[in-house]
């Protein structure tokens, strides 16, 4: 797909994977829709910076496990811009809870993680799909994690939802083709302010290092390295839908 001129909404993109995968799409053309649910502040960092660099994007605040938010962000994308192309779906929840404090996974702590991750992942392809339909193409591109892949993670919780947004694109993969494309990532320790924030500075800093030692590419992943393997998706692997990409430097390995 060629990105110039297309019109893409990127959710969660105030910070972190989302705001470098805006950015990204921008530079190369794109017209961008920044979401985000509670940081106004970094949303407006966002376009600011996209627009001082020629590109143009708009910020719209929507929370997307609600249903009728994420329509009005996809219609928004739409009414601005005349269509819609590209969906990421990078925004995400999760609690910091020990794997084994099962009684620390309340009703509430699923509902959250579970409404943002997976009905929130959901919607907002439902919302877009006849756009992109109408347009001829699409991409989109949905972020999971290596959690949903291996049990790890921020939490129980949080690995089930990634998990079930790897099985989802294989699902939306199969009924939405042949003009939409779905696809994932699955990044693993994010170099991120998030990341660090919820294991706290040292525990963050403390398996940085040990990854950066064992992991084949001697790193970890930054929101760039995971935005470069977002844009493959969306344009260079054109004759690939339903799949998975580890981005991890090969810890997983």
């Amino acid at each position: 797909m060629d990105i110039n001129g297309k019109v893409a909404v990127v959710t969660g993109s105030s910070a972190g994977v989302g705001r470098a995968t805006a950015e990204l799409l921008a530079s190369l053309g794109a017209k961008v829709v920044v979401n985000y649910a509670h940081s106004e502040q970094g949303a407006i960092e966002a376009v600011e910076t996209i627009t001082a660099a020629g590109g143009v994007a708009h910020a719209v605040k929507a929370d997307v496990s609600d249903d009728a938010q994420c329509r009005a962000l996809i219609e928004s994308a739409v009414a601005t811009y005349g269509g819609l192309h590209i969906l990421v779906n990078n925004a995400g929840a999760t609690h910091f809870i020990a794997h084994e404090d099962l009684e620390a996974v309340t009703e509430q702590v699923f509902d959250d993680i579970m409404s943002v991750n997976v009905q929130g992942t959901f919607y907002c392809t439902r919302a877009a799909a006849p756009h992109m339909r109408e347009a001829g193409e699409g991409a989109v591109v949905n972020v999971a994690s290596v959690a949903g892949i291996g049990g790890g993670g921020s939490s129980i919780p949080y690995a089930a939802s990634k998990a079930a947004i790897i099985v989802m694109t294989k699902s939306l993969g199969r009924v939405l083709g042949p003009e939409i494309r779905v696809n994932c990532i699955a990044p693993g320790f994010i170099d991120t302010r998030w990341l660090k924030g919820g294991m706290g500075d040292d525990r963050f800093q403390s398996a940085k290092a040990m990854l950066t030692e064992r992991a084949p590419l001697r790193g970890v992943a930054t929101p760039e390295t995971c935005a470069d393997a977002i844009l493959g998706f969306i344009h260079s692997n054109v004759f690939v839908t339903g799949q998975t990409t580890v981005v991890d430097g090969g810890m997983s390995l």
